[in-house]
């Protein structure tokens, strides 16, 4: 399903800045528009990808009209010169399989006698070792 929602971009000296007023001012930046583009819709799936995964819902996007990039410069203490809203969207489903969930091949090494006793129970190594490696990560 494709999420689309504004955001404004403001031109920095070196680059720009992405902000999106709907999603808790979430921001990102990029050396020029184009990458500005893309790294705004890296941190928009991010985002949303982020919240499913929580299991919370994302908020109701505001029309790109209703979007005043003078108002959120202001809030921000921006300058809204050069200054402009553009919605951004993305597939958050399609984004996660490409780039959150896509499988990686790992060859590792472990003692024979560990892989002997491991195929005798009929462990996942596979699944073992992504739930190890989880659990290793959040530090639990």
């Amino acid at each position: 399903m494709l999420s689309i929602y504004p955001a404004c971009f403001f031109k920095e000296k070196k680059g720009y800045s992405v902000v999106f007023p709907d999603l808790n001012w979430l921001a990102t930046s990029g050396k020029t528009e184009a990458d500005a583009m893309k790294k705004a819709v890296e941190c928009l799936a991010g985002y949303l990808y982020t919240l499913k995964m929580d299991g919370e819902k994302a908020p109701v996007a505001t029309a790109m009209r209703a979007v005043s990039v003078e108002k959120v410069a202001k809030e921000l203490d921006a300058d809204s010169k050069d200054a402009f809203v553009n919605m951004v969207s993305v597939d958050v489903d399609e984004y996660s399989k490409a780039h959150f969930e896509k499988a990686v091949r790992k060859t590792l090494t472990i003692p024979a006698w560990l892989n002997a006793a491991a195929q005798e129970k009929k462990i996942n190594f596979s699944q073992t070792l992504q739930e190890a490696l989880i659990a290793k990560v959040r530090g639990l």
